[in-house]
């Protein structure tokens, strides 16, 4: 990915709804610490083509939660990192697939290298989201998956 720093804040919604312009990854690091601001939410919803629920899930957080979250203040460090994290995967699927309606849909359906289980169902972990993400290499560059 030619700037993955770019591609995940576009995800989330930009400098708009994110509140600024963030040039690394310390900045963002520092993001994620404070919290984002719950509009983020809606922004990758819309982005991800996920349902309250889906996101939710790959958030490991129940839907009524989550849509209490997005009348809040600002989230939580957890909430903020996964949802960077979701952002990630989105934007690096767009990227290895070339396409983002065929992303969503990829992440969407079930793949026999995940145990047959959606890409989006197993970024709720750390370990999840780096198979995808491998997944995702072998897509870009020639290898099956």
């Amino acid at each position: 990915m030619v700037n993955e720093l770019k591609a995940v804040v576009e995800e989330l919604g930009g400098a708009r709804t994110l509140g600024r312009v963030y040039s690394n990854d310390r900045e963002m690091r520092d993001a994620i610490r404070e919290g984002f601001p719950p509009a983020v939410v809606k922004e990758l919803l819309q982005a991800s083509g996920l349902t309250l629920k889906e996101l939710a899930g790959a958030l490991d957080l129940s839907p009524r939660s989550l849509q209490r979250r997005r009348g809040a203040g600002r989230l939580t460090r957890y909430e903020s990192d996964r949802l960077y994290r979701l952002a990630r995967i989105v934007a690096l699927a767009n990227d290895s697939l070339g396409d983002h309606k065929r992303a969503l849909r990829w992440l969407k359906r079930p793949n026999r290298a995940l145990g047959a289980i959606a890409p989006v169902e197993a970024i709720d972990t750390e370990v999840g989201a780096r198979q995808v993400e491998n997944i995702l290499g072998r897509i870009a560059y020639g290898g099956i998956s």
